[in-house]
This record gives structure tokens, sequence and C-alpha cells, in this order.
């Protein structure tokens, strides 16, 4: 890629290959590669969702290499992770914001936490991804529009099995089916990269499985996600199987999700949520619950910008349906950390040293075992769990730069609150204290599933959104305009462009949806209800495909991007979900023969389909 001369200096300008092999060449002239090209470049701005930042006559945009993130090689293209921004300087892509927000938190960490005597050159925002995934027969993939333009089904009954009896989560990969092979050339292609994907596992669903690498640092964390997720798709099409990122690609049987396990670390390696780490390098007991009364008093203040950035158009199907963790966004500490904040609140200085249980087996050549005091709540959007909070809420197709640049952001302004304050003259202790005491509704420590919590969640005044598009329209409100632009993270104007790409990929994904469905019915359903001489039912499929028609037309005339995003939101959720009915009904009578979509036995059982896998 490079030349050096013998003080290892660069020479900018190399000769290609043939030139060195055959010196002949140099005589004429011939296309010099320059070694400065690599580290910026430029492209056209106007041509992806850029929320009018840029236009056709006003098109530039550049790159810049990120030197946070390797540089890795697939196939015969090397690949150099980059940052872009426009001509006027805003950033078009996702993850300047995410530098800018960690930076931010760095900088407001290293000054609350100088003043409670921990000196550190800086701090690291670490992450682990759980990818969530299903593989489906590949032939009956290319028999379901649906899944191949939208990613989900948009009708399709459930068969008499589902996830009933867990025999999917539990049980081990096994090689009767192409499922284990393909998950195993994925890691392999995923080490050769320098990604650590370091564990495989089936989940939940039929045919629902996850990967997880090892932590690491935030940005390049990122960044291999998204590599991840295109050798994902690309190595399963080599097994006979197409991989589904979408949140909720099946109905009746659980979505996926993409947990962020998120820590922070100082420059020198202590961990700031592993209490005995901390203690250990600051003598000070106090420094822990200090960094807990941030966490906890950004999380009440801004679970709005959370629940904005996992506002998916996916995640509609997902939050809430006893799979993933509600629209309310609470935080889950368990009753041994609850306490000992609440004894700290109450003006305790103690360490805090997370308790242990013995577990016995009852029998006698098993011995007993300690475990921790708290139980593990998996209805909670951000518990924590020992040295880590884990963002379950997140859904799988998402890029989790925005995720992780709100998280970085209100951590920072978590971090700034209490040094300010201490900057005139007030004690961290004390402040910590006050935060803890106002901030304290957003703990919840019970079952996020129970029906009951939205009210209670409610009543303790907590950030409850329902809608992901309302959601969205968080962005933009004043108090998070202010923020970002506080730690420099976003601009008024791309706060704004943001909102609107974020909209217009819903309304997007609606139509796409709707109209797939249209087709479907037209091209599938009526004539399979004819082939099948049922044509009694004709009358209520022609009627819900007509509503569901209509209703698209009528979203281009909804007027501005908020209404219209409000209008997809009633179309995909009431309107489509009536029709599908109307659907799946029909579907139960046809016989097998005669359906010639792809059914939801062909598309969740790899073991009982005579697919043929082309290995």
């Amino acid at each position: 890629m490079m030349e050096f001369d013998g003080r290892g200096a660069p020479r900018w300008k190399v000769r290609p290959p043939a030139a060195r092999l055959c010196p002949l060449l140099t005589l004429g002239p011939h296309p010099q590669f320059t070694g400065k090209d690599l580290l910026n470049g430029q492209t056209d701005g106007s041509s992806f969702p850029n929320g009018g930042l840029r236009a056709t006559h006003c098109a530039g945009a550049f790159l810049t290499i990120d030197p946070e993130s390797p540089p890795f090689i697939l196939g015969d293209t090397m690949y150099l992770p980059s940052v872009v921004a426009a001509y006027t300087g805003v950033a078009l892509d996702e993850k300047t914001p995410l530098h800018r927000a960690v930076q931010a938190l760095s900088k407001e960490g290293v000054k609350l936490l100088g003043q409670l005597g921990l000196k550190t050159a800086g701090l690291v925002n670490n992450i682990g991804l759980e990818q969530e995934i299903f593989l489906v027969p590949r032939d009956a993939y290319f028999r379901r529009p649906d899944l191949q333009f939208a990613g989900r089904t948009v009708m399709g009954r459930l068969p008499g099995r589902g996830q009933e009896m867990s025999d999917h989560y539990m049980a081990p990969l096994t090689e009767h089916t192409p499922a284990l092979s393909c998950m195993q050339e994925i890691q392999e292609r995923c080490f050769k990269v320098g990604i650590p994907l370091k564990t495989r596992h089936r989940e939940v669903a039929p045919n629902q499985y996850e990967f997880a690498p090892l932590f690491g640092s935030v940005v390049p964390q990122t960044d291999q996600n998204l590599v991840v997720m295109q050798i994902i798709e690309e190595t399963a099409a080599k097994y006979g199987l197409a991989a589904l990122m979408q949140e909720k690609p099946f109905q009746g049987v659980n979505g996926s999700g993409k947990h962020n396990n998120w820590s922070i670390s100082t420059a020198e390696g202590a961990q700031l949520l592993n209490p005995a780490q901390l203690f250990a390098k600051t003598n000070n007991p106090d420094v822990f619950p200090v960094v807990m009364a941030a966490l906890v008093s950004a999380l009440d203040k801004h679970g709005d910008l959370l629940r904005m950035a996992i506002s998916s158009p996916g995640n509609d199907f997902r939050l809430g349906a006893m799979e993933a963790p509600p629209a309310v966004i609470s935080t889950y500490l368990g009753a041994d950390m609850t306490s000992y904040l609440e004894r700290f609140v109450a003006g305790a200085t103690e360490t805090y040293t997370p308790r242990t249980v013995p577990l016995s087996f009852g029998v006698d050549a098993i011995r007993p075992i300690e475990i921790p005091a708290e139980d593990r709540n998996r209805t909670s959007p951000f518990p924590y769990g020992g040295a880590r909070f884990e963002f379950r809420a997140v859904g799988s197709s998402q890029n989790v730069s925005l995720v992780n640049t709100v998280l970085a952001t209100i951590t920072a302004d978590g971090f700034k609150t209490i040094s300010d304050r201490v900057e005139k003259g007030e004690k961290a202790t004390a402040v910590a204290r006050e935060l803890l005491k106002k901030h304290f509704r957003v703990v919840f420590n019970g079952n996020g599933y129970d029906k009951s919590w939205p009210a209670e969640a409610d009543a303790r005044g907590i950030w409850r959104i329902n809608s992901g598009v309302e959601a969205i329209q968080r962005f933009t409100v004043d108090k998070n305009k202010a923020l970002f632009g506080a730690f420099k993270v976003f601009t008024e104007e791309e706060c704004e462009a943001r909102q609107e790409v974020l909209l217009n990929h819903y309304i997007g994904t609606v139509e796409c949806e709707a109209l797939t469905m249209v087709d479907m019915i037209n091209q599938h359903v009526i004539p399979s209800i004819k082939e099948a001489d049922l044509k009694e039912h004709l009358p209520a499929v022609a009627a819900a495909c007509k509503k569901v028609h209509d209703a698209v037309h009528a979203l281009h005339s909804a007027g501005d991007t908020p209404k219209a995003a409000a209008a997809a939101r009633v179309l995909r959720l009431e309107t489509m979900i009536e029709a599908r009915k109307v659907m799946d009904a029909v579907e139960a009578v046809v016989p097998a023969n005669k359906w010639t979509l792809a059914t939801y036995k062909e598309l969740l059982f790899l073991d009982s389909t005579d697919s043929q896998w082309g290995m």
C-alpha cells in the first residue's frame, strides 16, 4: 500500500506494481497511487438521505479517515472507516456526532473525577453488541415478496408449533441443518478481519440466532457491527439461507434486538461502573455513588432521547410485546444496589460491595456455588448488570451510532451538572444525594411486562412514548436541541435534518410494506382463492386491499412530514393489521398445494423442510 524510505518516512507517490516488476514501464506516462489520497476524499452528498443538508446544486461532501477505527480487507477491497461532512461543515454521517459525544463524555468525566481525586488522561466508552437474527430457507424466502422488499412478513398464519416449548432456545446448534456451518463460517470471516465474534447460540424463536463480540471501544465496535451484519447476509446465501435483520419479521414469535451493553472506563483501565475497581483506584467510597447519581439523573431527564434513539420502524411491533422492554424508559438496579444508594442518600458513607449468596442444588455430589444476590431482570430497558448497563430496547437492524451518541451526551450532561456545582463550592456528595432523591423515580425493579406498569410510570412522571413517530419528534424540542448544542454534538440544523431523515425513513418503510401487501393480495392471495374455488372470500379480500391501497395514496397528500408519518403509523398499525387478519383467515382454508406464498411452517423450521441447501 505504501513505500518507506530508509528512515521509515512514507513515500507518498508509489509506483504501480507493474512498474516495480518491469522498470521499462516507467519510461512512459503511467498512473501513480498517491498515499495522501488515503487520508481524505470527496463524494456526492446529495444522493443519500440528508434531511435537506445537501442538494443537487450544492452536493459537496468530504471524507477523512477515522484513525480510531481500524482498516480491514473484505475480498479484493480494502475498507478505510471514515467520517463524512458537507462542504458547509455539517455532519452527514452517523459517526461524526458519535465522536463528538464521546469526546464530550471524556472531557466532562475527567473534570468530575479530578474533583473526586482521580486523575485520568481521559474516559473510554465501551460497548458489546448482541446481534440477533433469523436464518430462513432461501428458496422459501424467494417465495415471500414481503421478506425480500420489506424485511418482514405483512401476512402469514402461525402453524401449530411456535416457540411454546422453548425447544429452539435451549437446544444445541446441531449439524442436521446448515445453520451451524453457516455461523461457524461467519465467525471465521469476522476473525479474519479483526472482529472477535466470540459467542454464537440459538435464540427463543424458531430459526432465531445470536452473535456477540468481545467488548470494545464504541466507535470501532459500531463500525464492526455493520460489517458483521454484511458478512452474515453474504455468508447465509452460501448455505441456502437468507438472514433477516428486521426487528419483527414474523408475527406471533419473538422479534430480534441488538442489546447494547454499555460501560465507561478511564484511559488507564478503571471501570467506572465496577465499584471494587473504582474504590481500589481512589480509596474513596463516594466516587461510585456520585457516578451513579449522574447516570440516574441523566436517564430521568433525558428518557425521551433514549426512546427517540430506538425508534426504528421494526420496533413498532417489538417494544412491550413480552419479548422486549416496554416503551417506558426506566432502569433496574436490583434490591442490593437500590438499598445501597438509598442509604447513601440518607447520609451513609460506605463502600458498595455486591453481595453473593450460596445456591444449593440439593444434591450431595454437586457442591453449592456462590451467585450474585441480584436476579436478572429482562423486562427493563436499561438494567444494571454488574460493571455495565444493558440497553435492551435497541432494534436488531439499527446502526447503534445514534443510540450511543445519546448515551454519551446525556452522561456528559450528568457529569457536568455535578462538576459545575462543585466548582461553585458545593460538595459532590451533597449534589449527588440531591439528584438521586429527585430522580430515583426512574428506578424500577419490578416486572416491566406487568400491565399496570405503564400507568404507574405515568404517575411517577417518567418518560413513556408509545409511538415511535412521536418519539422521533423529540429530536427537535428546545431542551434537546439545547443539550446537543451545549456539548457541540449536533447543531440545530443537524437535529432538524436528522429528524426529517428518520421520519421519511419511517414513511418510506411503511409505504414499501403497504404496496408489497397490495401486490401480494393481487398476485397471490386472490389467484389462490380462485384456484381453490373459494370465491365467497373475494369481497372481503378485495375490500381490505382497497383500504390499504387508498391509505397509501392518502400519505402523499398528508401535508408536512410529521403528518405523513402519523398517517403512515395508522396505516401500518391499524389498516394493514386489519387487512392481515383477512388474509390469514383465507390462508387457513386454502389447500396447501394451491397457496403460492411460502408459509410460516416452511420459513420457521429448518429441521422440517425438504429444501436443498446447495452446500
